[in-house]
């Protein structure tokens, strides 16, 4: 008798209760952006009932430096919407699954790990842009920048703001991009030129692009996705994108290998490399892991693929700390205080 009563009580509490009480629940680290996070979370939930996802959100390069502070204690279960090179980076450590989900081969091949069983797959691409406030330029008499060499001309002097490369993934996606496009001699130059201009290095791939929107300076480096979504606000900016070619990284997703939910784990990688997962992508980024899915981005040029850079993920990587403790040394006198 007693029992049936515990099986009687069990089953009215399972009843009377949604299953989020009962949920598996991922711990998920990302430096998406704040306000992608929930349509994500809404999607992959309702496709998987039985599994919620835990952000711990933050800058790439903050992301990056915690989870390789945890090395010896992972925490996370699943890094999703992080820098493909940083993802590289977990992988060389041996901290990542590999997992082939589903439908890989539909994905891009320059958009994952080129291996059977891969153990990162793209999301989306996102790529520089620079936010040029029309109105504070018309006070002060600014031109329209073209290109990244324009952006050295002693005009613009305090006027540029950029993400510092240490703490933003944009940031560094931009370091990198011009010491190979450039050549390192012709691009720490550059740099050095440019440090001249900028006013501030931000902890954030967003904030130049809002602090241009809000009149702070003429113009913000920062990325497509931003400099369309704040247009779209009803900013008075232009989006430029460079004609000397764009930099660019991916966002990418991988299972932590010593996740205790690895199957919880395979579930969300599976979706974030489905179409679904593709088609909520495409809503924020010009180019998007999986070809026929991306409509124009309302002021963004729709041949932005073709605009970018030569890319080498693997040297960008393994040169990190190198680059980053040298840009340090030079610029960071600039850099904004946390």
């Amino acid at each position: 008798m007693i029992h049936r009563l515990i099986g009687l009580v069990a089953l009215l509490f399972a009843t009377a209760c949604p299953y989020g009480v009962f949920a598996q629940e991922l711990l998920v680290y990302t430096a998406l952006e704040a306000d992608q996070l929930k349509a994500y979370k809404q999607a992959f939930e309702k496709e998987n009932p039985g599994i919620t996802i835990k952000w711990v959100r933050d800058s790439t390069g903050i992301v990056t430096a915690k989870l390789l502070a945890e090395k010896a204690n992972p925490q996370a279960d699943v890094v999703m919407g992080l820098a493909a090179t940083s993802l590289m980076l977990l992988d060389k450590e041996n901290l990542l699954m590999a997992h082939a989900p589903p439908g890989l081969e539909n994905i891009k091949s320059f958009m994952r790990d080129p291996r059977p069983q891969p153990t990162w797959v793209g999301m989306d691409v996102w790529s520089s842009a620079i936010c040029f406030n029309t109105i504070e330029a018309k006070k002060r008499n600014l031109p329209q920048p073209a290109s990244w060499a324009d952006l050295t001309k002693p005009e613009y002097k305090g006027q540029i703001a950029m993400p510092n490369p240490a703490s933003s993934g944009t940031g560094y996606m931009l370091v990198s991009a011009w010491l190979q496009a450039m050549g390192e001699e012709a691009g720490w130059k550059f740099m050095d030129a440019l440090h001249q201009n900028i006013a501030s290095y931000t902890h954030s791939g967003s904030k130049p692009c809002r602090q241009a929107a809000a009149g702070e300076y003429a113009m913000g480096i920062s990325f497509e996705y931003r400099a369309n979504k704040t247009k779209k606000e009803g900013a008075p900016i232009n989006i430029v994108l460079p004609k000397d070619g764009l930099a660019w990284e991916m966002e990418a997703i991988g299972i932590m290998k010593a996740t205790k939910k690895p199957d919880a784990a395979k579930k969300l990688a599976d979706w974030a490399a489905s179409r679904t997962a593709n088609k909520l992508y495409a809503e924020n980024f010009a180019v998007v892991a999986m070809p026929g899915l991306q409509p124009k981005l309302e002021f963004i040029d729709e041949n932005v693929e073709k605009m970018l850079i030569k890319n080498d993920f693997n040297w960008a990587a393994a040169n990190r700390e190198r680059i980053l403790a040298a840009w340090s040394k030079r610029y960071d006198s600039k850099t904004e205080p946390k």
